[in-house]
C-alpha cells in the first residue's frame, strides 16, 4: 500500500493540466426575413383562442409618433395570427365606443403549442380571462405555401416574443397582460433564460377578480431579467422598463429590425377559426442591423488563458532521508544529479558518493579529494620542516626506468620448472 501511494505521488507531481479557454461568443446577425405588415381591425370583446404549431418571430422595431389626441391608445405593434404570423402595424387609435379599454394580446406555451388570443377592446367591467386548461382549443394550420417555423423553445406558460435580433423560437416568460413591446430595448437572446417580472402596487380601485384570475390595471413598469448565458452580448440583464406599450416601443433597440410600413392602409379583419383567412399583401424584406460592439470578437485578454494547456508549476517535494523513511518505510538512497548520464548516476548511487555541480566535468567527487601526502607536505611547510617524499610519484618514476621484460615461451617456462630443486617444487605446491 505504501508503494502504491508513493507511485501515485510520483506520477501526479509536475503533471500537465489541461485548461480549456472560455468560448469566445460572437453574435451573428440573423438572415433577412420576409414580413407581411398589415393593419388589423381589433374585435370588441374577448375573441376565441386558437392554437398553432410554431412560435412567433422576434419583435420588430416600431417607434410611435406623438399621440394625436389625449385619449389615443397605441394599438398594434405585435405578431398576430392570420394563417401565418404577420406583423400588426402599430398606430394610435381611439376607442370605438366610450368606456372601452384596450387589452394586449395573449401568448401561451401549452404542451408545445402556442395558444393565442388577439388584442381586443374590452367593454366596461369586463376582464380578460386566460383560456382554461380543460377547454378544447382549435389547432389551426398554416395557409398553403407557408413554411412553418420552429416550435416554442422555453418553459410552459404565458410569454411574449423575444427581443429584436433573437434566435427564432425562443419565448420570454411574462405575466398575463404584459405588452409585447416591453422587450424592444432588450438585448437579443440566443438561449432560454430571459424572463419578465412585474413591479406593481395593487389597490382595490384597480383590481378585478374573475374566475380566480386577478387582473391588475395599474402596472407602471416591469423588470427584464436574463443571465449572461442567455444574451448574445454575454452580459446579464436586470433593468426596469415601462409597462405602457407606447413608452416601451419608443426605447432604443440593441438590434434594429425595422418593421415595414403596410402596403395598404385598409385594415383586415381579425382571424376567426372556421373562417377563411383574409387575403394578405406580398411580404417585405427586413434586415436586422446590430451595433459593432455586439458583433466584435472578444480579445484574447477576455478569454484567458490563451494556450490550450498550462504546465503546472508544482515540483516534486525533496524529502530528507529521515522524512523519506518515515513516510514510506524504506531507507532512501543518494539522489543522483539530474544533469549527468544514466550510467554515471548509477555509478554514483552504487558508490554512495556526493553529486557534483553541473559545471564540473566529473559526475561525482569523493568527500576528500586531496591526497594525504599533499596535506602532510602542506603541514610540514607550515612548520618549517622538510616535505615528505612522494612515494607514489617515486614508485611510478622507478617503474618507468625499468626496461620492459619479455615473456618467455611456454616450453622454456616448463623447462625451468623441471630444473628447480624438489624442495622448491613442494614449497610452490604448498603455496
Amino acid at each position: 500500500m505504501k508503494r502504491l501511494i508513493l507511485l501515485v505521488a510520483i506520477l501526479t507531481a509536475g503533471c500537465a493540466v489541461s485548461v480549456s479557454p472560455p468560448m469566445a461568443r460572437v453574435y451573428v446577425e440573423p438572415p433577412q426575413q420576409s414580413v407581411v405588415s398589415v393593419y388589423v381591425e381589433p374585435p370588441i370583446g374577448q375573441p376565441v383562442p386558437i392554437a398553432c404549431r410554431w412560435a412567433p418571430p422576434p419583435m420588430l422595431v416600431e417607434t410611435p409618433p406623438p399621440p394625436p389626441f389625449p385619449s389615443a391608445v397605441w394599438v398594434g405593434g405585435y405578431w398576430v395570427w392570420e394563417g401565418e404570423w404577420v406583423w400588426a402595424h402599430g398606430h394610435w387609435a381611439g376607442p370605438p365606443r366610450p368606456g372601452l379599454r384596450w387589452v394586449h394580446p395573449y401568448y401561451e406555451n401549452r404542451h408545445g403549442l402556442v395558444v393565442f388570443v388577439n388584442g381586443f377592446w374590452a367593454p366596461p367591467g369586463m376582464a380578460f380571462v386566460p383560456p382554461p386548461a380543460n377547454i378544447n382549443i382549435t389547432v389551426v394550420e398554416a395557409r398553403p405555401g407557408v413554411a412553418p417555423g420552429p416550435a416554442p423553445i422555453g418553459p410552459s406558460g404565458v410569454f411574449v416574443p423575444p427581443p429584436p435580433g433573437s434566435r427564432h423560437g425562443i419565448i420570454i416568460p411574462a405575466p398575463v397582460g404584459t405588452p409585447p413591446a416591453v422587450v424592444t430595448g432588450a438585448p437579443p437572446v440566443v438561449k432560454v433564460g430571459m424572463h419578465i417580472q412585474r413591479n406593481t402596487n395593487i389597490n382595490s380601485n384597480n383590481t378585478t377578480v374573475v374566475n380566480n384570475v386577478t387582473n391588475v390595471t395599474n402596472v407602471t413598469n416591469v423588470t427584464i431579467v436574463a443571465p449572461a448565458s442567455a444574451t448574445a452580448s454575454g452580459k446579464a440583464v436586470n433593468r426596469s422598463v415601462p409597462a405602457q406599450a407606447h413608452l416601451a416601443a419608443a426605447m432604443t433597440p440593441v438590434v434594429r429590425a425595422q418593421a415595414p410600413a403596410p402596403a395598404s392602409t385598409k385594415p383586415i379583419p381579425a382571424f376567426t377559426p372556421g373562417h377563411a383567412a383574409a387575403a394578405l399583401p406580398p411580404p417585405q424584406v427586413v434586415h436586422a442591423s446590430a451595433p459593432p460592439t455586439l458583433k466584435q470578437k472578444p480579445s484574447l485578454s477576455a478569454t484567458q488563458p490563451p494556450p490550450a494547456t498550462r504546465q503546472s508549476t508544482m515540483a516534486p517535494a525533496q524529502l530528507s532521508p529521515d522524512q523519506h523513511q518515515a513516510r514510506t518505510g524504506f531507507a532512501s538512497r543518494p539522489v543522483a544529479s539530474p544533469r549527468v548520464s544514466e550510467r554515471e548516476n548509477a555509478a554514483m548511487v552504487k558508490k554512495d558518493r556526493q553529486p557534483v555541480s553541473s559545471g564540473e566535468r566529473t559526475p561525482y567527487a569523493k568527500k576528500d579529494q586531496q591526497p594525504h601526502w599533499q596535506k602532510e607536505n602542506a603541514a610540514a611547510a607550515g612548520n618549517g620542516q622538510q616535505p615528505v617524499p612522494n612515494k607514489t610519484a617515486a614508485r611510478a618514476a622507478k617503474k618507468e626506468k625499468q626496461p620492459p621484460q619479455k615473456k618467455k615461451p611456454l616450453q622454456e617456462t616448463q623447462k625451468d620448472e623441471k630444473d628447480k630443486p624438489e624442495g622448491n617444487k613442494q614449497n610452490l605446491r604448498a603455496q
